[in-house]
């Protein structure tokens, strides 16, 4: 089967990439997705800790330094590393989007 994270399709805005990873809105909770570039759920220390800096860095953009909480529960594709930024209204907007 194919790994939709593995494809990356530009769906959605994106807002950093390179050779570790890629930060974009994820197409179904529209909050900021970091997503490992290799296959796999077990990043080492510093490709995780570089991961969630640059999420860090998109979500403390978009909702502010406090305005958000790192999610790293693979829910829907558990077979491969990525995190959600959420904000308080997520789960609210995945119903009212632009």
């Amino acid at each position: 089967m194919a790994c939709e994270l593995c494809e990356a399709a530009r769906i959605t805005p994106w807002h950093h990439e390179d050779d570790v990873c890629w930060v974009a809105d994820c197409e179904i909770c529209d909050v900021p997705m970091v997503v490992w570039k290799q296959h796999g759920v077990t990043p080492g220390e510093d490709e995780l800790a570089h991961m969630l800096d640059a999420l860090t860095r998109v979500a403390s953009a978009r909702f502010g330094a406090d305005g958000f909480s790192i999610d790293r529960v693979m829910r829907q594709i558990p077979d491969h590393f990525h995190a959600h930024a959420r904000d308080p209204n997520w789960w609210f907007r995945r119903f009212t989007r632009r």
